[in-house]
């Protein structure tokens, strides 16, 4: 028998409204295949801030980073640590140059296609490389979503079985992302991303208040168990390694990227790294935090499920009228993620492959029904993965990113940065870091040694992926011959719009000082 909570499911359903309601808005702007692969490259700052952070956080914010930080205590800092600085460098460096870059060569409208045009690429092995590589990674990155949406609604209801749960999170991420697109997800996101951050301060901070305050939950932590204020216990240096490799994984996560390609001006990034990065540090301060109060209040009862330590304490410590928003914020985070994985897996399907290969000459009409239907089909695989789960989140979570930073992380940077990378190198980069972290992943079941070590933790095969891509692409692209001028002539224009830009940033900052200086005397 299921058990519904009044105040659960009126919260509930009013936010999947909202959701609806935003997504039929963007439907009305949504005309083309731009607008529904790149929202017509017209975001906002603070829509790309959001979005970005809330396509990237997802439910491991809310539910495996607390669960981890729950049973191991602050060793587990260094994983958060690492993504800030992540992010801050795939901010700081890539986001202007992908933007620029992607709009010079050809106007690409998905990660392939750049590629493709940045290499002036006729023929399909670079375009069916990259897009296989990205399927395949982000259609278990979405069933792992889906698997934390199925488990939050079969705890919050009670008595609902597990595949219903997963139908009711898949339907509601595939409706409204068919419907709007791009433009949807990312005003979505914005709405979801500044719940999510709500929800992360209050919960630690009366979870904190109800214990007695902050020197008093310190200090019960201390005396339960002192190791979990330790920063490196149990930690050892494959440990370390495997937290600290999560933060290269940005570079190669191409559902936040996009988001660089779709802000309307360069102009805009700057403020969007800024609200970003203040979201990302305060979000993971609390998501830390509140696995970490939650050990002490759960210390005489502990949880079944560390995975659940957030949505128990919304439960236990709010009025239901208010968990039912705090538990709304949890199943954002896995919405965000979901969606923007699938649109993007359907994106690249029907621009690459229907659009680009056998239906050159469909319609705007044609191109966006064929990418709702992919999206559908997408979405179904997910669907079917996921009702077997057989990995943890943090587990699931770990190899998609890794898998994603290896194979895409090195091919961008080297593509953005180096006037010689070539479609040879471009090739073999892609396909040796994804090969190298689903070998790792099959060795980490069949094969005992180094793949078994339990020193090593999720992420740890993103730095032998990483670091193949990477030696691969300098030996191949040393060997390959000079590109086209052609090629070179797209690298110098985008080099010389960001150097125009910087400059008339650097004039306009001069002027500035002067005129403060005239005003001051």
């Amino acid at each position: 028998m299921v058990e519904f909570e009044t105040p659960l499911l009126v919260t509930f359903v009013g936010y999947i409204a909202i959701i609806l309601a935003i997504a039929y808005i963007s439907t009305r702007l949504t005309s083309n295949l731009s607008d529904y692969v790149l929202a017509g490259r017209r975001l906002s700052g603070p829509v790309t801030a959001l979005g970005a952070g809330a396509s990237d956080m997802s439910s491991w914010l809310l539910m495996a980073l607390p669960g981890l930080v729950y049973v191991n205590g602050l060793s587990m800092i260094w994983m958060p640590l690492a993504l800030i600085l992540g992010a801050y460098c795939n901010w700081r460096f890539m986001a202007k140059r992908l933007r620029v870059y992607t709009e010079v060569a050809n106007d690409s409208l998905t990660i392939p296609e750049f590629l493709c045009n940045r290499f002036k690429d006729k023929g399909y092995s670079l375009r069916i490389v990259t897009s296989l590589s990205i399927i395949i990674f982000f259609t278990f990155y979405a069933a792992a979503g889906l698997v934390s949406g199925a488990l939050l609604i079969q705890h919050t209801f009670n008595g609902i079985e597990y595949l219903p749960a997963l139908l009711i999170t898949a339907s509601v991420i595939v409706t409204y992302t068919a419907i709007g697109g791009f433009l949807a997800v990312s005003w979505i996101d914005f709405f979801q991303g500044s719940l999510m951050f709500v929800a992360l301060l209050v919960v630690p901070i009366v979870t904190c208040l109800n214990m007695g305050g902050l020197s008093e939950t310190v200090q019960n932590i201390s005396v339960h168990s002192a190791g979990h204020l330790e920063v490196f216990k149990n930690i050892k240096f494959l440990g370390l390694l495997s937290l600290f490799a999560w933060g290269l994984g940005y570079f190669g996560q191409l559902h936040i990227n996009t988001r660089f390609m779709a802000i309307r001006s360069i102009k805009e990034l700057p403020l969007a790294r800024l609200i970003c990065m203040n979201w990302m540090t305060l979000a993971l301060a609390g998501a830390v935090a509140t696995g970490l109060f939650g050990y002490t209040y759960f210390y005489t009862q502990p949880l079944v499920k560390q995975d659940t330590v957030f949505i128990v304490l919304s439960q236990q410590l709010f009025n239901p009228w208010v968990a039912g928003i705090l538990l709304s914020a949890v199943i954002s985070a896995v919405m965000s993620t979901v969606s923007a994985q699938i649109l993007m897996s359907s994106s690249i399907l029907v621009e690459d492959f229907y659009h680009g290969i056998f239906r050159k000459q469909a319609s705007d009409s044609e191109n966006l029904w064929a990418g709702r239907l992919i999206l559908l089909a997408v979405a179904s695989v997910a669907v079917l993965i996921a009702a077997n789960p057989t990995r943890t989140i943090m587990q699931a979570v770990g190899f998609a990113w890794s898998g994603l930073g290896s194979a895409f992380g090195p091919v961008l940077l080297f593509s953005l940065f180096w006037r010689r990378m070539s479609r040879q190198a471009a090739v073999w980069g892609i396909i040796s870091g994804a090969s190298m972290v689903l070998l790792w992943g099959v060795g980490s079941y069949f094969i005992d040694g180094l793949f078994s070590n339990p020193d090593i933790l999720p992420g740890f095969e993103m730095l032998p992926g990483f670091i193949t891509s990477c030696i691969v692409i300098l030996v191949v692209g040393l060997k390959s011959p000079m590109p086209g001028a052609d090629v070179l002539a797209d690298f110098d224009k985008t080099m010389a719009i960001i150097a125009a830009e910087e400059a008339e940033n650097q004039d306009i900052i001069v002027n500035t000082v002067i005129n403060s200086s005239i005003a001051e005397h």
